[in-house]
């Protein structure tokens, strides 16, 4: 009988979407998932940006296509253009700004009834060290609060995953600064994604919406060392 066990683990890809408001930190979330980076003062977002990276799971490895769009309502529009065939989303609001929440909602509600049946939908509460919170700290031993303003949370963890769980989502605070649960909200959706869903992981059209965006094309990924590890690799 054939040893399987240096066999290669069969490979997916996923679409997926990230959605919100403007300056809620959704591009700051990907950069650091795809590149482990963090850039203070990035500049918005303009239609929407395309990147890639691998997530390895036990039985499986996880090839995200991940298009972050822009959050100003003069994009909004093209929106369903990026989410159609998508297997996962990310609605992402800001833990400091309530009206964030709203508009991630109305994400939610439009993806529930225009997306593909089954998507896997991740609400996210970014900024986390602008928090009090512990976990906000990171690893690196900074502060929540970097600024020294103290707590400026708005939104509460009990609201939302409240709502996360009445919605069946996925739900993670994180911090894009210090890196606090990013890596974290990825590996959750690659394992949430239905079999049969990954068994068609490439819908129609997404070839087609790729060369349409290939002047958008940003690849983050450059001679970073991709381990073998089981996780997303960031």
């Amino acid at each position: 009988m054939a040893d399987s066990g240096n066999a290669p683990k069969p490979s997916s890809s996923v679409k997926l979407v990230l959605l919100g408001e403007a300056a809620v930190g959704k591009s700051s979330l990907v950069l650091r998932f795809v590149n482990n980076d963090f850039q203070e003062n990035k500049e918005p977002t303009i239609g929407a940006a395309f990147l890639t990276q691998k997530c390895n799971l036990p039985t499986r490895t996880i090839k995200f296509e991940i298009w972050d769009t822009a959050g100003q309502e003069r994009f909004a529009s093209l929106a369903p253009m990026y989410y159609r065939n998508a297997q996962a989303a990310l609605v992402v609001y800001d833990l400091t700004k309530p009206t964030s929440l709203v508009k991630a909602k109305h994400w939610v509600a439009e993806l529930q009834r225009q997306a593909s049946p089954g998507i896997v939908i991740a609400l996210v509460g970014n900024k986390l060290d602008l928090t009090n919170d512990e976990a906000g700290s990171g690893g690196d031993g900074e502060s929540p609060g970097v600024d020294g303003e103290g707590d400026a949370r708005k939104v509460t963890t009990d609201e939302a995953k409240t709502y996360a769980d009445e919605e069946g989502l996925l739900f993670f605070e994180t911090s894009a600064k210090t890196g606090y649960n990013v890596t974290e909200v990825f590996t959750a959706i690659a394992n949430a994604i239905p079999e049969t869903s990954l068994k068609t992981a490439r819908g129609p059209g997404a070839a087609h919406a790729a060369a349409r965006s290939e002047e958008q094309r940003v690849n983050l990924n450059g001679a970073r060392d991709q381990n073998a590890k089981d996780g997303c690799a960031c």
